[in-house]
């Protein structure tokens, strides 16, 4: 059995402090929980890296109908990209433009910015790529699943 990793956080405040104040839906949390220094020192188990690109998410983006009363926008299958079965449990409707988009890409929503984060923030990831399950985009101002951005050093998906 393994011990579990010492985890601090980026204002030296308590691990339960921090975690219970990360409440909002929108913005940068006033504190990160990071693996403790002693941990990162380790070694990492991927790159340093730290900054990465808003990509979107994974879609299958087959048209399931075009709406041209509604200026020719399309409906899509919402559902991930590879999905089992018949298109659209999930829709979304989109403009043509993204349509075309989404048909090359099988992405959608990402919004194309690069955030970067401080040391401790970039060694967790190094050190254990899946520590965590969100990251923060500066551009829409809050936490999206890490499957959503790549690195930008190398166009690896975070957290992978």
């Amino acid at each position: 059995m393994t011990d579990e990793p010492k985890l601090c956080t980026t204002t030296g405040e308590p691990v339960d402090k921090v975690r219970a104040e990360q409440t909002e839906r929108t913005g940068q949390h006033k504190g990160y929980i990071v693996l403790c220094e002693d941990e990162r020192k380790k070694g990492f188990v991927r790159p340093y890296r730290d900054a990465y690109k808003h990509i979107g998410r994974s879609v299958c983006g087959a048209s399931v109908e075009s709406d041209q009363r509604l200026g020719g926008t399309r409906r899509i299958c919402d559902d991930p990209q590879g999905h089992d079965g018949e298109h659209g449990s999930v829709f979304r409707s989109v403009s043509q433009p993204e349509h075309a988009d989404v048909l090359r890409t099988h992405r959608l929503g990402g919004c194309g910015s690069v955030t970067t984060m401080g040391r401790a923030l970039s060694e967790t990831y190094a050190r254990d790529p899946t520590f965590y399950g969100a990251t923060f985009c500066v551009s829409c101002n809050k936490h999206l699943p890490v499957a959503e951005f790549v690195w930008t050093a190398d166009g690896e998906r975070v957290g992978s």
